[in-house]
């Protein structure tokens, strides 16, 4: 009972594959066949040539052999000739017509699915980059963003070409000799009953050669990215062997790709051998024997050659059908991905008068963690300052995070001048908000570019102003091309402090009303940290501004100074009030840094 129910299980699930295969088949056509549709038909047009120029050489041998060889006919040696010499004209001019056609379409397809999944991956939320390793999602989209292409390239060119060639051909044989295409067409079965069986085993093969490979990519962008590290705490042997054993893992199931998909050529090469053979021995007995003509046995045989390759192409297209739809699964798996944090039905624009910023009762935790946040409530006053102190791993960041709705809270709510932030739309949210991480991030291009992501639309006068309110001008104008000058892969050529003022010069310049800076002062120097931290003073001048701290010193003249302690809001006040607080939290961090010149980490 268990074998049956296992083999009722595993037919059930084959089942099950085949029908997610053809509905996979159907949404891409659905999508991307209308594009095309002129393309597509101009490339079956020349396909269905190629296919009746093929079939017509098989069926002009015969005059050819009879006419020319048997007869010595004078009349035709000049318009058979011409007539094969035109077939094979004909049958290049729309080969090449078909691959230039479908290489451009193809192309196309490749650069639409990039721009969508580029698209939609700007639009996911924080949390999906949590739950997948940014490097490994690179090497994946990479190896499977050709999927889509194959797909409707491998069906086209087998429907329009080989399929026609073939049916064309089988035609031709037919008229020539029923019996003898009967003959040839008992290979079919066989192979068609064996393909099957392969085609399963491949599926999951397939499948997990995409993600080995992906792994490995992943790992050697992810030490290119991170060499200094490597280098500093000798990694590399660790490293090499971890990579090498991946691509160990990636290069067998690429052998068993190999196995699996080459295992056909051996049993179609065999029976199509067996089928050849048979008929070639029964034409020749009855030529010999019954006197048959030999151009209509050569006819035949000539159909049944050119029949070969197309035949086996189609042996062939369910095994490479398959390895593209893995790759085209796994791109529509990226893009069903549904954003968690999606704008309410109806959604407004975030309208900020003064800037006030209230927390209440707000409940969060990380995906499979504990509780971060536990009922936390404040008022961030607009105009003012208000900065979260505390231990690593309190919450404070957490705080940030859920203000600019990179996640949404378990329960409470966020309101900026009374409107629940997650009644308005994300746009118009972040737009009012211009924010410092702790780990500054610059991107592909130009100091002035990297500068100008603040607010698009600004002139070059404004980005150096906000330049030079950051005091990043003095190190820019040091660089070789000035603000032109490229920054290198994630700020390579600069250092954390010069970063970090290149980002708050992008905040400065993005001119919002609510300023957020998480430790943005982390990565300077003593003598950059006074030059930025009066930057930000005058920055931070009429508007709301929430700073995430460590280092006490920089947020002594706050408006209001918050203690966040394991999710909850234990202290408040200003730094006079606090550090004369006996026992307090801050009283015992202001101690600590006054005397022994450390942060609270």
């Amino acid at each position: 009972m268990a074998l049956i129910g296992t083999k009722k299980s595993l037919s059930l699930s084959d089942g099950a594959e085949r029908g997610e295969a053809l509905r996979l088949l159907r949404r891409i056509f659905a999508e991307n066949g209308r594009e095309h549709i002129r393309g597509y038909a101009f490339a079956s047009v020349c396909l269905v040539l190629v296919a009746l120029s093929t079939a017509f050489l098989a069926w002009i041998m015969r005059d050819v052999i009879d006419e020319i060889f048997v007869e010595g006919n004078r009349a035709v040696l000049f318009s058979l000739p011409f007539a094969v010499f035109l077939s094979f004209l004909v049958r290049g001019l729309a080969s090449y017509g078909q691959g230039v056609v479908l290489a451009r379409i193809g192309n196309d397809i490749v650069a639409r699915y990039q721009r969508r999944l580029f698209r939609h991956l700007t639009e996911l939320s924080v949390d999906f980059y949590g739950e997948n390793r940014s490097a490994q999602l690179a090497a994946r989209i990479n190896q499977n963003v050709t999927g889509v292409r194959e797909t409707l390239n491998l069906t086209v060119t087998s429907i329009a070409r080989d399929l026609l060639t073939l049916i064309f051909l089988i035609g031709a044989m037919i008229w020539q000799d029923w019996v003898l295409s009967l003959i040839a067409l008992t290979a079919g079965p066989p192979i068609a009953i064996m393909i099957s069986n392969l085609s399963r085993k491949l599926r999951k093969a397939t499948r997990q050669s995409v993600d080995l490979n992906a792994r490995v990519l992943g790992s050697m962008q992810e030490t290119a990215q991170g060499i200094q590290v490597v280098k500093a705490f000798t990694m590399e042997e660790l490293l090499r062997e971890r990579t090498e054993g991946l691509i160990r893992q990636a290069e067998e199931r690429s052998n068993r790709i190999a196995v699996i998909t080459e295992r056909s050529g051996p049993v179609t090469e065999t029976v199509a051998g067996l089928a050849v053979a048979a008929v070639i021995a029964w034409s020749g007995y009855r030529s010999i024997v019954y006197g048959y003509s030999p151009g209509a046995m050569f006819a035949f045989i000539t159909a049944l050659l050119l029949a070969y390759d197309p035949a086996r192409r189609l042996a062939r297209l369910q095994v490479q059908l398959e390895k593209a739809l893995v790759n085209a699964r796994m791109i529509y798996e990226i893009l069903d991905e549904p954003p968690r944090q999606a704008d309410a039905p109806g959604a407004k624009a975030l309208v900020v008068t003064s800037g006030e910023i209230v927390f209440e009762d707000v409940r969060f935790r990380y995906p499979g963690g504990e509780d971060v946040l536990r009922g936390i409530s404040f008022t961030a006053p607009a105009g003012r300052t208000t900065a979260l102190v505390g231990a690593s791993g309190g919450g404070k960041s957490t705080v940030l995070a859920l203000l600019e709705r990179f996640y949404d809270p378990a329960a409470g709510r966020i309101t900026i001048d009374g409107q629940d932030i997650r009644a308005v739309t994300k746009h118009s949210l972040r737009t009012r908000i211009a924010y410092v991480p702790q780990q500054p991030v610059l991107f592909e291009g130009t100091i002035r570019d990297n500068i100008r992501f603040g607010r698009p639309a600004a002139s070059d006068a404004e980005v150096e102003e906000a330049a030079r309110r950051a005091q990043a001008e003095e190190f820019i104008l040091a660089q070789p091309l000035g603000y032109e000058t490229p920054v290198g892969e994630s700020g390579a050529t600069l250092s954390g402090g010069q970063r970090q003022r290149l980002s708050i010069a992008r905040a400065l310049l993005r001119d919002a009303p609510i300023l957020v800076l998480d430790e943005a002062t982390s990565a300077l120097d003593s003598r950059s940290e006074v030059l930025v931290q009066r930057a930000l003073e005058e920055a931070m001048r009429g508007r709301t501004v929430l700073v995430v701290a460590h280092r006490l010193s920089t947020i002594v003249g706050a408006d209001q100074i918050l203690v966040v302690d394991r999710g909850r809001i234990a202290e408040g006040g200003t730094h006079a009030e606090l550090s004369r607080r006996p026992n307090g939290l801050y009283a015992r961090f202001h101690a600590l840094q006054s005397g022994a010149g450390e942060t609270v980490d």
